[in-house]
């Protein structure tokens, strides 16, 4: 296997010198060859970056019938690592873990090793658990999609990419990456505290037969890592630099459209309103500790009134977390005050 990888690999490297001499930039192999992780039908994962488009003229995908194994020369740019840098996904053994055992261009060889520096950086910084949130609302895109339809087959597609997102999701929220395959991925979270549970209810999927099983399953797991996650991440504490400007926001975009909904006795903007507050004092607890808040949970269809007084309650509970703070509602009893104080100050 090893004298036929080797062929595979100065084969690239001919072909490029007789077609494109300036096209391949260096190549590298990862996946199951470079981590030892090989059996008799292994393929060789090989990461062939190319200077330019007239490089994708080295790619091809081919199957040696003596052996059985079918092989695909994928070639990829700068940019698409650039891409896989930026994490939105957790595999990027392609990226991080390849051997290189060619290189033709020195400068994109030193911009690898920057972009492998960069995504350390990135996943050991705060700013991933940004593209965790990502996964996991991807993933309950997913959710919603498998919901959609009856089809077995369907559901299992979107069922199956509720699994990828999550296991995306809990390996950078970890500030790590899938080194090894598919077939590793169990090995690969177990490293994690995990709940049996989680791990179980993905080998369940696979198994199931039936659509409502899965989608439990799945809605489950989704529910499991949006815990496992916000447990851990901690949220800043309010204060003047992050809160400031939200209560006014609150009451000039809901408060008087909430009051008039119930004026007119129209439930549908008094619910419209509500959820859409609901919305933005989820968006802030997702990173200020400011409390918990569930405006919709006693949602009133028939006394719409009382939608109008839970809302000023909550402004009220709001405007003493502003005043811990050292922040202060500004009111005017007219625009001209306002006028004055606005242009003197």
């Amino acid at each position: 296997m090893k004298n036929i990888n080797n062929k595979i690999i100065n084969s690239i490297i001919s072909r490029a010198e007789m077609i494109c001499p300036d096209s391949l930039a260096l190549i590298g192999v990862y996946g199951s060859v470079a981590t030892g992780d090989i059996y008799k039908k292994s393929d060789l994962d090989l990461l062939i970056l190319i200077n330019d488009d007239v490089g994708y003229r080295l790619a091809t995908g081919f199957i040696l019938d003596d052996s059985k194994i079918g092989y695909d020369l994928y070639c990829t740019t700068l940019d698409n690592l650039k891409y896989d840098s930026e994490c939105h996904n957790a595999h990027l053994s392609k990226l991080m873990e390849s051997e290189i055992v060619y290189v033709k261009n020195q400068q994109a060889y030193d911009e690898l090793y920057c972009l492998r520096e960069k995504t350390k950086s990135f996943l050991s910084s705060d700013e991933r658990f940004a593209r965790v949130r990502e996964l996991i609302e991807k993933a309950m895109l997913s959710f919603a999609d498998a919901c959609l339809y009856d089809n077995i087959g369907k559901v299992r597609i979107n069922v199956c990419d509720i699994i990828l997102s999550l296991a995306n999701a809990i390996m950078i929220y970890h500030g790590t990456y899938f080194k090894r395959g598919i077939k590793r991925i169990f090995d690969e979270l177990s490293q994690f505290p995990l709940d049996s549970i989680f791990l179980d209810n993905m080998r369940k999927i696979s198994q199931s037969k039936d659509v409502n099983e899965m989608r439990l399953l799945a809605k489950e797991n989704i529910l499991y890592v949006k815990n496992y996650t916000s447990s851990i991440i901690e949220k800043a504490p309010p204060s003047k630099e992050n809160i400031t400007g939200t209560y006014e926001e609150m009451y000039s975009n809901w408060r008087n459209k909430v009051g008039e909904a119930a004026e007119r006795n129209d439930v549908f903007s008094s619910f419209l309103n509500m959820c859409l507050l609901q919305h933005m004092i989820a968006d802030i607890s997702s990173e200020i500790e400011i409390g918990n808040y569930d405006l919709m949970e006693n949602f009133e269809a028939d006394y719409i009134s009382d939608n109008t007084k839970a809302f000023d309650y909550f402004l009220a509970e709001y405007e003493k977390m502003y005043q811990s703070c050292g922040l202060y509602v500004k009111h005017y009893s007219n625009i001209d005050e306002f006028v004055k104080d606005y242009t003197n100050h």
